[in-house]
């Protein structure tokens, strides 16, 4: 045994040692720490994504899609009764329109009656006898016919008026339909979609939920393994601890100073060096052969890690979001819900002008009704006076003649008025009853109409959008947290690296070592011997005791017995 190597040489490698323990540690605690804080927030994603499928398929979301469904059938009811009130509306023009040619053939019949009453006055004129009687009737004639007149003049007006607002209701609604020619079945079919995806949607929620809750499970397990793989950190801590003890022993051999206050012989001195720096050397090799070899191991672990955890964020970003990945799927169902309530509430506003429309002609009929009341009274006093002229004419023989025929006139006049005043209700009374229908329709879905739907669909809205929140919540933390995960994951992998060539320094300080041990351990002297039994009761890892036995062989069963609690020493918690 050379004696030229120094303490302090010695210390050297000892504090060369404990450097490279120091790296070990920090890299390690380093690991477990990014692992730990990864676990938890894993954790966290687990949970909030384990409640989206119940969100999913509560009574929120039943009575949300029953509010669709009532916005789903309000559409499809509204597209026939809009075919329906088109063609009653047309049909409301063509007996308004229709109505103007009994019309103008009373306003034709009322201005004859008007001459007529002219040429009675002028022949009584010419009749010297009786005259008095004679102004009478034509006086009557007249003012009859001037009635007439005006009457039939207001009965004109508020007729052009009732064919503008029909005429303009109908232009109105053409341009609505030239707008929104299908716009309504497609609001149908794209409703229908929606309720389709929400199912779609939480169906697909559910065995998703439970594949990702699984793939995370599994993820946060193996980071569990991996945190317990890391105890090859302390173990290799300690293990290099306890071979800078050794180093110690061997700088106070060299210094002369007492071992496990065993003061050796000079004569014993090589002999312990011997015993040292063999067994130091073989302890060395062994903790850098099994560093090696559970370094790669655990940096091969964390790699993959890192590879499912981003696999399983992945998965659930396509499973809860669209498919940009940065909205939930629920939030562009309730974009289509508000396109569809804000299109629903067009084509009711459209039902309510035709509403309107239908009390304007309701109302106008009947007072085109009362007009052609008076006009069927003036007729009938105007046939009465006509028939007394004709008994007077009568009386009067041949000087009378002339006024009998301009009696017949009237007679014949009264009679066309009576045909198209009937003529002109008929096509009135047809027009109120289309009315009558407008507003029948309207009245008897009212109540969907009448905010009804539109509080549904605003609560079906409130309902998804409550959804939507959760799902955006979701979606922020698994943007966040599943980032910061995979990072946390990737660190600790790369935490590791360059780690396994602390294994090349350590054989280095074992080859440094074993120069001091050209030849075997002597045979055990007593005092060797207790040195030995001193060494053994340092160690804490079964891998030492079992390096130290290949050595020196095992023990006495009465001697240098581990404690009670060694069987605890090979775990640590980090």
């Amino acid at each position: 045994m050379s004696m030229s190597v120094t303490p302090a040489a010695i210390n050297q490698l000892a504090t060369d040692l404990a450097g490279h323990r120091e790296k070990i540690e920090a890299a390690f605690v380093s690991v477990g720490g990014c692992l730990t804080e990864g676990a938890s927030l894993l954790n966290k994603l687990i949970k909030l994504f384990d409640a989206l499928p119940d969100a999913l398929r509560g009574a929120e979301v039943e009575e949300a899609t029953g509010h669709l469904e009532a916005v789903a059938s309000r559409a499809a009811t509204l597209s026939g009764a809009f075919a329906q009130e088109r063609a009653d509306l047309e049909r409301l023009f063509e007996v308004v329109r229709a109505a103007n040619l009994p019309i103008a053939d009373l306003q034709r019949t009322i201005k004859m009656m008007g001459i007529v009453s002219i040429n009675a006055r002028v022949t009584a004129a010419s009749i010297a006898e009786d005259t008095d009687d004679f102004d009478v009737f034509t006086t009557d004639i007249a003012t009859l016919s001037e009635s007439a007149t005006r009457t039939l003049k207001e009965f004109s007006q508020v007729y052009r008026q009732l064919v503008v607002e029909v005429d303009a209701a109908v232009s109105q609604r053409n341009r609505f339909e030239g707008a929104h020619a299908h716009t309504l079945s497609d609001l149908a079919g794209r409703l229908t979609s929606t309720l389709r995806a929400l199912e779609n949607q939480r169906a697909s929620a559910v065995d998703g939920s439970a594949e990702t809750s699984r793939l995370s499970r599994q993820v946060v397990g193996q980071i569990g393994s991996a945190v317990m793989a890391l105890q090859v950190g302390d173990a290799t801590r300690q293990r290099l601890e306890h071979i800078e003890a050794g180093f110690e022993y061997l700088a106070n051999v060299l210094s002369g100073e007492p071992v496990f206050d065993i003061d050796l012989k000079h004569e014993d001195r090589t002999g312990a060096l011997a015993v040292i720096a063999t067994l130091e050397q073989a302890q060395l090799a062994e903790t850098a052969r099994d560093f090696g070899v559970e370094v790669n191991d655990a940096e091969r672990s964390l790699a993959a890690l890192a590879t499912d955890a981003e696999t399983i964020m992945t998965r659930s970003r396509g499973q809860y979001g669209s498919d940009a990945g940065k909205s939930s799927s629920i939030a562009s169902l309730s974009d289509q819900l508000r396109a569809a309530v804000s299109l629903l509430g067009n084509f009711e506003a459209e039902r309510a002008k035709l509403e309107a429309v239908g009390a304007v002609v309701r109302r106008t009929v009947g007072i085109l009704l009362g007009h052609v009341e008076a006009v069927q009274d003036i007729e009938a006093n105007m046939r009465l006076v006509s028939l007394n002229a004709a008994v007077r004419c009568a009386q009067l023989g041949p000087r009378g003649a002339s006024l009998t025929v301009i009696a017949t006139q009237l007679r014949e006049l009264t009679s066309e008025t009576v045909a198209a005043a009937e003529s002109a209700v008929d096509w009135l009374s047809q027009s109120a009853a289309l009315a009558d229908a407008f507003g029948a329709t309207t009245a008897a879905d009212g109540a969907a109409r009448g905010g009804g739907l539109e509080q549904g669909a605003t609560l079906a809205l409130e309902l998804l959008s409550g959804l939507d929140q959760k799902l955006a919540g979701a979606l922020a933390s698994l943007d966040t947290d599943g980032t910061r995960v995979i990072a946390l994951l990737q660190m600790a992998a790369n935490g590791l690296d360059g780690l396994g060539a602390l294994s090349e320094a350590m054989d280095d300080i074992r080859m440094q070592i074993a120069g001091l041990a050209p030849e075997a351990p002597p045979a055990h002297a007593d005092e060797l011997a207790e040195l030995i039994a001193g060494l053994r009761r340092l160690y804490t890892m079964e891998a030492e005791r079992t390096v130290h036995d290949a050595l020196f062989g095992p023990p006495e069963m009465s001697a240098a017995a581990p404690a009670a609690d060694d069987a605890f020493d090979d775990f640590m918690i980090l």
